[in-house]
């Protein structure tokens, strides 16, 4: 497993990261337990959910339990004011059994919270920080402008949004944006939400941007040993790679 830097964090995360989005508790899926596991003993250092599926929050939490201390964590919350932001964090915490998060991203699709704004919330992440409950600041967001916002105040230290083989160029500019800032770029939906059934393609072109951490949703043990497959058996970064590539982008453009 290659481990890269995230931003002015200084954390060195591991390029397969885990989203704990799509982890079911159903009966009939695999042990959620067993799917974290394969991810921590393959290498897979960081691991992202969000209080808006509490439930894998839960799910995640029990799984980590026993190895909390060797792995970073974050999650999210899209609270309307700083109080609640304190609240959802503050349940966060017990459902994930530990005292502090290495990143808490605050999930913006309206507005950015900004200092001093009347909102609370940035005076609130501020607080978790000093308090020590969270480690670092995130924004987590689908809005390109509110992106480009966060990335140029310098108040967030890392961004993630949605970057795959389909997204459009300004996307890459985004992506050297964050690099400029030393914000930390964590990508989301890396198959396009569904779009690219390519895995090692899509391993590849997001594999050649240094400062880009894909974050890859997981449902079954099958989809995470796929994955871990792939990316220690990347596609060949050469001319015929770049025009399968193009291929794919101009059928969905």
């Amino acid at each position: 497993m290659e481990y890269v830097r995230l931003g002015k964090t200084d954390l060195l995360i591991s390029r397969v990261a885990f989203g704990a989005m799509r982890l079911s508790g159903d009966e009939d899926s695999d042990n959620a337990a067993d799917i974290v596991r394969k991810a921590y003993d393959s290498g897979i250092n960081y691991f992202d959910t969000s209080r808006k599926r509490p439930e894998t929050e839960k799910l995640l939490g029990d799984a980590l339990y026993d190895i909390r201390k060797n792995v970073f964590l974050s999650t999210a919350s899209n609270a309307e004011n700083g109080l609640l932001l304190s609240e959802d964090l503050d349940t966060s915490l017990m459902t994930l059994h530990c005292d502090s998060v290495d990143l808490f991203q605050y999930e913006a699709e309206s507005f950015l919270p900004v200092a001093g704004g009347r909102d609370g919330i940035y005076a609130s992440l501020q607080e978790m920080k000093r308090t020590g409950k969270i480690n670092h600041i995130g924004i987590v967001t689908t809005n390109y402008e509110i992106a480009r916002q966060a990335v140029e105040s310098d108040l967030y230290e890392t961004l993630q949004f949605p970057f795959s083989m389909v997204s459009p160029d300004y996307v890459k500019d985004l992506v050297k944006l964050c690099e400029e800032h030393d914000v930390g770029f964590i990508a989301m939906q890396p198959l396009g939400g569904g779009l690219v059934d390519n895995i090692p393609l899509a391993f590849g072109f997001l594999y050649e941007f240094e400062n880009v951490i894909p974050i890859w949703g997981v449902q079954t043990l099958e989809e995470m040993e796929q994955i871990l497959y792939f990316n220690e058996h990347p596609p060949v970064i050469d001319e015929k790679f770049h025009e399968d590539v193009e291929k794919i982008r101009m059928f969905f453009s």
